[in-house]
């Protein structure tokens, strides 16, 4: 299918707005890591890599959908409440709009920095807005490698929000990054369990001072 709206096709935002409809219903090939606090996370064994994917459904009360799915594109915001973000920008190179992303990585690992395009749709599904980010690794010449960075060239993030039927949102969030380089274990184990539930916690955090500012 031919690519639209910045590199992704209407089959990929479709698909990932189907996994927010079927709420936690996954396939046999995916196990249950871990559920706490309105949470659930799934993983997958990526054969080729060796590393997991990982699909999370969660509920978070009192924040909007459209205004979660704005604080997800504000980038500035971002840099505001977001403690592992050590640079984070937005650029328009070859007509297409990138984002470089650096993450501070605990002392003596390096940190890891992401070249990816993100794109945004608000769809409307039965009546029902569901706001859609697809987001995944891309490459370009004028954002080299940088010294004493690890760059991670396999990325994917899918994004799915819609209204749980009160004043807070249902979310769905697929993932999968190769940092590269030698993670310990302890440290993968603690991002699958706690890395993406804590930024969503941080996000709902974000979302009510993003209220307030509005």
């Amino acid at each position: 299918m031919e690519s639209a709206f910045g590199g992704f096709s209407e089959e990929q935002f479709q698909k990932a707005c189907d996994e927010l409809q079927q709420f936690g219903q996954v396939g046999n090939d995916w196990e249950l890591l871990m559920e706490h606090e309105g949470f659930k996370i799934y993983r997958r064994l990526d054969e080729q890599t060796g590393l997991y994917a990982y699909k999370v459904f969660g509920i978070l009360d009192d924040c909007p959908p459209a205004v979660l799915a704005d604080i997800y594109m504000d980038l500035d915001y971002r840099k505001q409440w977001d403690q592992y973000v050590k640079e984070l920008y937005e650029n328009e190179y070859n007509g297409e709009t990138v984002v470089y992303w650096q993450v501070k990585y605990p002392f003596p690992m390096s940190n890891r920095d992401y070249i990816y395009i993100r794109q945004r749709r608000d769809l409307d599904m039965d009546g029902q807005k569901i706001h859609v980010v697809l987001a995944q690794s891309t490459s370009v010449p004028q954002i080299p490698e940088r010294s004493g960075v690890v760059r991670v060239n396999q990325y994917k993030q899918n994004l799915v929000i819609k209204s749980d039927g009160k004043k807070g949102s249902k979310v769905f969030i697929y993932y999968f990054d190769n940092p590269g380089g030698q993670i310990p274990s302890w440290l993968i184990n603690w991002v699958a369990k706690n890395g993406v539930p804590n930024f969503l916690k941080d996000m709902a955090k974000a979302c009510q001072k993003y209220r307030e500012k509005t």
